[in-house]
């Protein structure tokens, strides 16, 4: 399990903290971090983008896009609507949604709730049995069967197309370590054909329902092998059909694609679960500060959290606009901060540097309440949540203390990194670093984009890095044993036994009770050893057009009922 949560993390880390990191929070407007069809980053400049000019096919914006059409807003670009490339970048995963259903899909109670599939069971945690939903058919009239999903399956693993965010396939009997497979195999040990509707996915050990719920059956967007069952691995890359798909099993069917400014979307009238509502669905591609002017003038209909995320700036016009109805999210997103280990080899300096900070007048002062103070990794969202867990207090008496028992020496300066981007907290490090220096730390921000500063983290190359991360609520081992687990070969060069063996609890705990307390011990042990401490966690808004009706934007499941979204008369 260790393997493959190291080589899933090291693909889809980028996730976690582009997410949050977009500048769509920050509103500085200028550039967003993409990753383009085969892996690489590449830096896109967005300031002239279509939705910002009017220019999205389709689109009136004079009219907010006109009798059935609703126009969604996202702050980061759209990198491929081919699911065989797919990253955990959530613009992604939700424009692909609109086309193809996943297995399954997580709504805002933290629930697993049936898309694609009508079930996914498992007896031992090894063998997962997928059964696809009767009603279930492709566009074009065909039923969708087991021979799609074990299809979809083997072509996310091919050696040639080479997706590392599909390494996860390492897990799968009959994959290789490296979690690819022979471009021509038709079949694998770990993909069993029950029956027309049904597959056993057999795992090389156990695994918790969670993560194959949330890292496997969320993420694997089943594709149709009579149309695509003939097409070269190596042509799959850049095929034809996934710009315009003649088969698809979602509520809409892509017709137009740039996505550096939108995708254009129309009702793929034979769903199977009923013809969409709403004719024309846009997604358009915005820079996070011309959203409140675009949801001012009915340009944007809906803002979700994880991919179009308003500035904090901007937030009290938006919850001040009449006909915009705004949700702020459960605290999900973590402002992390993390302490070098070598450089501050001192826990009792490390603490001192907790006690130091006034976390909560942050949150009051900076996010307007909207966010909340941990310790640790989870937020109160996450149903492993230890409310029974003291946080540590502001106390820059008992940082003093704490600093004398270390006999710190009050003449060197920290090196305290954070993204240039954020505007928000570009504020909140100068107030962080006046309370350190109240304290007798000092330090110095050093500002750097989000590449640089990701390249920072990786080299063990600061003393203090700030930068937001999110965590799966319901799955939060994946991202806990990049960040602090292992054998030191992390970004805080932090090791430990006693972590090691909380975090492997987790793993193998046989209900969720046991999950609970390996997660709570490892959120005490971080409170403990202080490798990194959460500076507070944001609850994002989201926002929707009193026009929209059936349509609720919120950091899971907005999009579960997109074809039953209707436009007021």
């Amino acid at each position: 399990m260790k393997k493959r949560i190291a080589t899933l993390l090291a693909a889809s880390l980028l996730f976690s903290v582009i997410a949050a990191c977009s500048p769509g929070e920050t509103g500085d407007g200028t550039t967003t971090t993409t990753t383009t069809a085969n892996g690489a980053e590449a830096t896109v400049d967005t300031t002239d983008s279509a939705a910002e000019t009017g220019d999205t096919p389709g689109t009136d914006p004079s009219t907010g896009g006109g009798t059935g059409i609703v126009n969604i807003g996202s702050t980061d670009p759209i990198g491929t609507m081919n699911p065989l490339l797919l990253d955990a970048t959530e613009i992604n995963k939700y424009s692909l949604g609109m086309s193809y259903m996943p297995l399954v899909e997580l709504d805002n109670d933290l629930e697993f709730v049936p898309m694609l599939a009508e079930s996914v069971t498992t007896e031992d945690n090894i063998t997962y049995t997928v059964t696809i939903d009767e009603r279930a058919t492709w566009s074009d009239g065909e039923p969708i069967t087991s021979d799609d999903l074990i299809f979809t399956m083997l072509r996310m693993g091919s050696r040639t197309i080479a997706n590392a965010s599909n390494s996860m396939l390492y897990m799968v009997k009959g994959f290789g370590e490296d979690g690819f497979i022979d471009d021509d195999a038709t079949e694998a040990e770990g993909l069993v054909r029950v029956d027309d509707k049904t597959v056993d996915i057999v795992m090389q050990d156990r695994m918790p329902m969670n993560t194959f719920m949330n890292t496997y059956a969320r993420y694997i967007f089943v594709l149709p092998q009579h149309v695509l069952g003939d097409v070269e691995a190596t042509d799959l890359q850049t095929h034809s059909f996934f710009n315009a798909p003649t088969a698809v099993s979602g509520p809409y069917v892509l017709t137009q694609l740039d996505g550096q400014h939108y995708a254009t979307f129309e009702a793929n009238e034979n769903f199977w679960l009923g013809a969409p509502k709403i004719s024309n669905l846009n997604i358009r591609v915005v820079q996070g500060s011309s959203l409140v002017s675009a949801l001012s003038s009915g340009e944007i209909d809906f803002v979700q959290q994880t991919f179009g995320q308003i500035p904090q700036v901007d937030q009290p016009t938006v919850d001040a606009m009449d006909h915009i109805e705004t949700v702020y999210e459960e605290p999900l997103t973590n402002q992390l901060v993390f302490m070098n280990t070598e450089t501050l080899p001192d826990v009792r300096v490390r603490q001192a540097i907790v006690h130091a900070i006034d976390r909560e007048a942050i949150v009051e002062n900076f996010l307007d309440g909207h966010g909340e103070v941990v310790d640790g990794f989870l937020t109160s969202y996450s149903p492993y949540f230890d409310d029974d867990m003291e946080i540590t207090p502001y106390d820059p008496d008992r940082a003093q203390e704490l600093l004398e028992e270390a006999e710190w020496d009050g003449s060197q300066t920290l090196t305290f990194k954070i993204n240039s981007g954020d505007t928000t907290f570009t504020q909140i490090a100068n107030v962080i670093v006046q309370q350190l220096g109240a304290v007798g730390i000092n330090a110095q921000v050093q500002m750097q984009d989000l590449n640089s500063l990701l390249a920072s983290a990786g080299g063990n190359d600061f003393d203090l890095l700030a930068i937001q991360y999110t965590l799966a609520p319901v799955d939060p081992y994946p991202d806990m044993d990049w960040l602090v687990g292992g054998d030191g070969n992390n970004w805080v060069s932090y090791q430990s036994d006693e972590m090691a063996g909380y975090l492997a609890d987790s793993q193998s705990a046989e209900d969720d009770d046991g999950i609970f307390e390996a997660f709570s011990n490892v959120n005490r042990l971080v409170q403990e050893d202080a490798p990194l401490f959460n500076a507070y966690v944001i609850a994002s808004m989201g926002a929707v057009n009193e026009r929209l009706e059936n349509a609720e934007p919120r950091s899971y499941g907005s999009f579960i009922n997109v074809h039953e979204w209707e436009i007021e008369d």
